[in-house]
């Protein structure tokens, strides 16, 4: 059967090649390099060897940045020399003590050591931990007498680890769960949980501390479950047209080391193995005052809260912070071309230091790709001109950076788009695979109480849970000092007789003098958020601005003295702002294994600090309540969300006015199946 093709004539060729990173000097936002990685890794040892039982372990190394005075001087500075000096912050584990060291990477010394004497969490899980406690199972002995006793066969049995959360307890010890699921006939292991059975593992030990087999439930079918192409059986569709993007003008974004240019956005990315993809120092070119202005200085995922509703013994505890305890970059997955990213995309490899120090790489870690989607960026058509019919349309163009974290059972698509009017997308996608519970049910009318869940099929159950993604966004908007207004929007009486109107609304400004003024709870009233640059103003007289336009709404529903949102309780408000501290970046605290929510945004914020005209940091969470729904089963259709940072009386005017359509052609054409 014949398929139709469209030929889009875009800016570049098909590139399907891994765009390496090497550059002779760092610019002192890269991320660090392997070869820092191994620096770090040597100087630490020297100074504080392993001992024979307690190994020493790397749980984060990552780039110490340069304070922000120090790193804005240099930058406005015309020559680029003597760049602020390369550090990196590191915490590891030693004899069960946790140590924060900040390292000297170019007189290869240790600046400074520090054994964390809080009790309000641990360091990030390393993927060899963890690798190593799913393995402990196996060789312990009623472990697999459980499994014998449900005539399962212990080679297609697969474990991996879950952290534990904390609930109240004055002490607790750096512990992991570990569940396990079936794979007989299926590559879909969390749609088989062998349910009722789990392990704690003491971590700095490495050996099982407790372990129950509390319940024997049926075991969801493997039958509709397989989600791989070559597994499946006719019928197939629906049917698809294929398309090429051609681009034969050549890329119309550079890449420079680290440092990203197109159309009229400049901005560096870096990456982290917490926090992923990291855009910093993003400027956009008016072309009225030509010069390049700046945006955002620095932003990224600070934080990923996961809590589910079954408060069972075995699902209470599942409460899940995906980027402070298993890392976001760290679970970057290679990015496969044509298929996770366009024809068109470069691909950029990542690097990150595993627990031994040694440094580990993700290929194809993130791509970079222009987009035209079909989307209008600006349209008119005048017809009101006597024997005139003017139409002028521009079609929208983007630039996209990609990541994808697989965070166990679910697939987060990370976006930063960015458009010529000026705006920044953020995006994320949620797919991957439900996490479910086994049940006695085949059909809704056996669920007497309540299944914290919807029954999905034969003894499966997704359960109900939230997705809270915040982020951290240092936008500098014009320069450092900015205020945020809330554009409160109320409705007024009219009261003029003249007219027949009764209400209108108009804008009543207001802006956030204090860290408690500016918390919000979107969906309340009717407002527009701006940061805003007070010091500066348009021809006309307006606050030069960026707005906060978000996404769907979703407020944590959790009490606020239940102890996950004690830990979580930077979620209680989608809006946050807070004056800019260095050391203030991951909204769930530093350590967020088992905290307490002693060290969260919500906690700094209760100091109430001055944030008018001031260097501030805008905190935003995209939320998301899934109930789970048959078509998410056995593989679930991306879920998508996000929110738009766009120039409010930042231009003059429209800054897309002038700009050239690109040249396009439609080309059909035959294709044989």
């Amino acid at each position: 059967m014949a398929a139709s093709t469209v030929k889009l004539t875009l800016f570049l060729l098909p590139l399907f090649f891994t765009f390496a990173l090497i550059i002779s000097s760092h610019h002192p936002l890269d991320p660090l390099t392997p070869s820092e990685f191994k620096k770090v890794r040597t100087i630490v040892k020297k100074s504080y060897p392993s001992g024979l039982k307690h190994n020493l372990t790397f749980q984060y190394i990552g780039l110490d940045e340069p304070d922000k005075p120090v790193l804005q001087s240099w930058l406005s500075s015309k020559t680029k020399s003597n760049p602020p000096p390369r550090r990196a912050f590191v915490i590891a584990r030693l004899h069960k003590e946790t140590h924060e060291l900040v390292v000297d990477l170019s007189n290869r010394y240790i600046i400074s050591d520090k054994v964390y004497g809080g009790n309000d969490g641990y360091p990030m899980l390393t993927n060899d931990e963890q690798t190593a406690a799913s393995a402990l199972p196996f060789s312990y002995q009623p472990f697999i007498d459980s499994i014998k006793k449900r005539e399962l066969n212990l080679s297609e049995v697969v474990c991996t680890t879950f952290t534990v959360g904390w609930f109240g307890e004055k002490h607790s010890r750096r512990a992991i769960k570990i569940l396990c699921f079936y794979k007989e006939g299926t590559a879909n292991v969390y749609m088989r949980p062998l349910e009722g059975v789990s392990l704690l593992v003491d971590l700095d030990e490495m050996k099982i501390v407790e372990y129950y087999d509390r319940s024997r439930l049926p075991m969801p079918k493997a039958e509709g479950t397989e989600y791989r192409l070559s597994k499946q059986k006719p019928p197939f569709g629906p049917p698809l047209n294929g398309f090429v993007i051609e681009q034969p003008n050549g890329p119309g974004f550079k890449i420079d080391g680290h440092k990203i240019s197109w159309a009229n956005w400049d901005f560096h990315l870096g990456f982290d193995v917490r926090a992923g993809p990291i855009i910093s120092l993003a400027s956009v070119y008016d072309l009225e005052k030509a010069t390049y202005r700046q945006v955002l200085y620095r932003a990224f995922v600070s934080e990923l809260f996961v809590p589910y509703m079954d408060p069972t013994e075995e699902w209470y505890y599942k409460t899940f912070f995906d980027a402070g305890e298993f890392g976001f970059g760290q679970l970057a997955m290679p990015l496969e071309p044509l298929t996770d990213c366009p024809a068109n995309a470069e691909f950029l490899d990542a690097y990150y230091a595993g627990g031994d120090g040694t440094p580990v790489k993700i290929s194809n870690a993130l791509c970079i790709f222009e987009q035209q989607s079909g989307s209008v960026m600006w349209r008119h058509t005048e017809s009101a001109i006597p024997g005139e019919l003017i139409t002028e349309v521009r079609p929208e163009l983007r630039l996209i950076v990609r990541m994808v974290a697989t965070v166990g059972n679910y697939d987060y698509i990370l976006d930063w788009e960015f458009k010529p009017s000026g705006s920044i997308k953020i995006g994320v996608g949620l797919t991957g695979i439900l996490e479910v519970k086994a049940a006695d049910y085949t059909h809704t009318s056996q669920i007497k109480e309540d299944a914290y869940g919807t029954l999905l099929a034969d003894y499966t159950i997704g359960v109900y849970h939230d997705h809270f993604l915040t982020y951290y966004l240092d936008l500098d908007v014009d320069g450092e000092a900015n205020s945020f207004i809330k554009n409160n929007l109320v409705t007024k009486r009219v009261t003029n007789k003249n007219s027949p109107r009764k209400s209108y609304w108009t804008v009543e400004s207001e802006t956030a003098k204090t860290e408690l003024d500016a918390k919000i709870q979107l969906g309340l009233k009717a407002s527009e958020l701006v940061v805003v640059n007070p010091n500066k103003k348009t021809k006309p007289g307006n606050s030069i601005g960026y707005r906060l336009i978000p996404g769907s709404i979703s407020q944590a529903l959790l009490s606020d003295d239940d102890y996950s949102q004690i830990r979580g309780a930077f979620t209680n408000y989608n809006v946050w702002v807070t004056p800019y501290n260095k050391s203030e970046k991951w909204a769930g605290g530093l350590y967020a294994d088992r905290s307490h929510g002693e060290d969260t945004l919500a906690t700094w914020s209760l100091r109430n600090r001055e944030i008018e005209n001031k260097d501030i940091v805008l905190w935003y969470t995209v939320g998301f309540h899934h109930v789970p729904c048959q078509e998410d089963f056995p593989i679930m259709p991306t879920l998508s969300g996000g929110f738009e940072l766009r120039p409010t009386n930042f231009f003059e005017s429209n800054p897309v006015l002038k700009t050239k359509p690109p040249s396009s052609k439609h080309v059909n054409s035959t294709i044989q199946p």
